[in-house]
């Protein structure tokens, strides 16, 4: 009985490790204000995060239309294959690297945020 039980706290343990390095494979993007007018800070409204070669957006309130533009750390616009979803946006990011992600409000407001694509 005392190893059976033994037995299964290990295998509990093993699977939670598993689980947990699962879970870090997704990672947040700090969002920050670049070129703005000074009026409401907006970046808290915008919810960025890598996993893997995908990059999701939520706009977590009405923003309007934002354009998005990918670039590589160097400045070459990224062409990514976007897909709309109900709250934001993802795009596929096909190369690894070092990205930068800019949102342009309608009001002309910029934010950015940095990323790196891995395996």
């Amino acid at each position: 009985m005392c190893k059976r039980l033994f037995s299964i706290i290990c295998l509990v343990l093993a699977m939670s490790c598993t689980f947990a390095a699962t879970v870090q494979d997704h990672e947040n993007i700090i969002v920050r204000a670049g070129n703005y007018s000074g009026g409401a800070d907006k970046s808290a409204s915008i919810a960025a995060s890598i996993e893997g070669h995908f990059l999701t957006i939520v706009f977590l309130e009405n923003l309007g239309h934002v354009e998005v533009e990918i670039t590589t750390a160097a400045g070459v616009h990224v062409d990514a294959d976007q897909t709309d979803t109900p709250s934001g946006r993802q795009y596929y990011i096909s190369a690894t690297g070092d990205y930068v992600v800019t949102f342009t409000l309608p009001n002309g407001d910029e934010y950015y945020g940095e990323f790196t694509v891995t395996d």
